[in-house]
């Protein structure tokens, strides 16, 4: 370092300083008063150079804080050469300034551990102060929100106004839900908040959780209760007044023609209900997923060819996108192989025999989360807004001989697979995109 090296060390220059007050005592007992005024001098300039000791060791403390302050833990005092008083303080000082660093690594070690966690984790993590700046936000709650950078609440009222609100008024200890709309489609969420005094700055740590699935699965569990007693209500109903006019119609030949008539008008209505419920049942008795890997490049071919074969529409160009080409999935084949070709057919149908330019595209790849993700687009017309929301609604159909169950088993197959299954209708590019995530 820049300091220059004492030339006494502090026991030379006490040692002198003992020696001088004796001395001085001692001439002015005896009365040597020649004596007196040189040993006041050497007194005095003995203090001045402890003084001045004192000094180099208090610029000392204080460079060694002004680099600390810069985080500049580079420097060490040199002890070589010096004497053992100077080489101590250098030694105790260089071991503060390794303490200090290592605990500052340490701290910074632990902030980067915490913040992987908190990026690992599916929850919205949003740490947020009085005056809406935000001060911490996890991967989970950009995902959640449908934004890369998020530094002032203010930037939510692009998204959804009430969002901002909610988000900006929200208190410790509320519990609050809000439904919006953003890239990823609609979103479904619940909030929590705590708070804490964080570097003397009072901030609200609010908990984002999709909720949406949750209510996807209540819904699809009150539909599939709901089915299973109306179906075995009715068959319980039918299938009796059906065996019994094939009973009558057996026993009695010789009977009235209208009676004859009226009974197997009964008869082929009760088994044409009986067939359509038993339609409806498949909702409820998806068989249990037996997943294996498979190569989704192989699986896409293949479906895309049983579409072509099933449904011929020579205006309509069907395109597969795999990324990387050897994707794999680990799924029950034979069950998403129902849910593609039932959205595949979908797509034919909505497009037509006369549609210009059409195209059907199926796109899979891994997002960000390593989960596969399945997409099926088409140029069709779009879906209207008043019936997207009811698509999978079970018996919601908007075609003549529909039954209403397709999209729901498909859904039902997806969240049985531990995925989803969600629509995702883009007006300004007039494309309508299925999207399936396998978790």
């Amino acid at each position: 370092m820049g300091f220059k090296r004492p030339l006494y060390s502090l026991t030379v220059h006490l040692l002198l300083l003992a020696v001088a007050c004796v001395l001085a005592t001692w001439g002015t007992m005896e009365e040597k008063w020649a004596m007196v005024p040189c040993m006041l001098v050497v007194i005095v300039l003995v203090l001045i150079r402890i003084r001045k000791l004192y000094f180099l060791n208090t610029q000392k403390i204080a460079f060694m804080f002004d680099a600390i302050n810069n985080n500049d833990y580079a420097f060490k005092y040199a002890t070589e050469g010096h004497s053992m008083e100077d080489k101590l303080v250098s030694d105790s000082l260089n071991r503060i300034t390794q303490i200090l660093f290592q605990a500052k690594a340490e701290a910074v070690q632990r902030e980067k551990y915490y913040e992987l966690i908190m990026n690992s984790v599916k929850t919205g993590i949003i740490v947020i102060d009085d005056a809406g700046n935000i001060y911490q936000c996890n991967h989970g709650a950009l995902r959640l929100l449908g934004i890369s950078i998020f530094t002032h609440v203010k930037q939510l009222g692009k998204i959804d106004e009430r969002l901002e609100s909610l988000i900006s008024t929200i208190r410790p200890g509320d519990k609050e839900q809000i439904s919006f709309s953003n890239e990823r489609g609609k979103i479904n969420l619940s909030l929590r908040v705590s708070e804490m005094q964080l570097k003397e700055r009072h901030v609200r740590i609010i908990a984002l959780n999709d909720i949406h699935n949750e209510m996807d699965e209540k819904e699809i569990d009150s539909w599939i209760r709901l089915t299973r007693v109306l179906t075995h209500e009715i068959m319980n109903s039918i299938t009796p007044i059906t065996s019994l006019s094939d009973t009558l119609l057996s026993l009695h030949e010789q009977m009235d023609e209208d009676v004859r008539d009226g009974l197997e008008v009964i008869s082929s209505t009760g088994k044409g209900l009986i067939s359509f419920v038993e339609s409806y049942r498949k909702f409820t008795h998806i068989p249990t997923p037996k997943p294996s890997l498979f190569y989704v490049n192989h699986f896409a071919e293949r479906m895309v060819q049983l579409a072509r074969f099933h449904n011929p529409c020579p205006n309509i160009d069907i395109r597969t996108d795999i990324r990387p080409d050897d994707l794999i999935l680990y799924a029950d084949e034979n069950l998403i192989s129902q849910v593609v070709l039932n959205l595949l057919k979908n797509a034919v149908q909505a497009i037509g025999t006369e549609q210009a330019d059409a195209w059907i595209l199926f796109k899979a790849y891994g997002n960000e989360e390593e989960n596969v993700v399945i997409e099926i687009s088409n140029n069709g017309p779009l879906i209207p807004p008043e019936e997207a929301e009811h698509i999978f609604v079970p018996f919601f159909t908007t075609k003549e001989k529909g039954s209403g169950i397709g999209l729901s088993i498909s859904r039902q197959i997806m969240r049985l697979s531990g995925g989803s299954l969600e629509l995702k209708s883009t007006p300004s590019t007039q494309y309508t995109t299925f999207i399936l995530t396998f978790v």
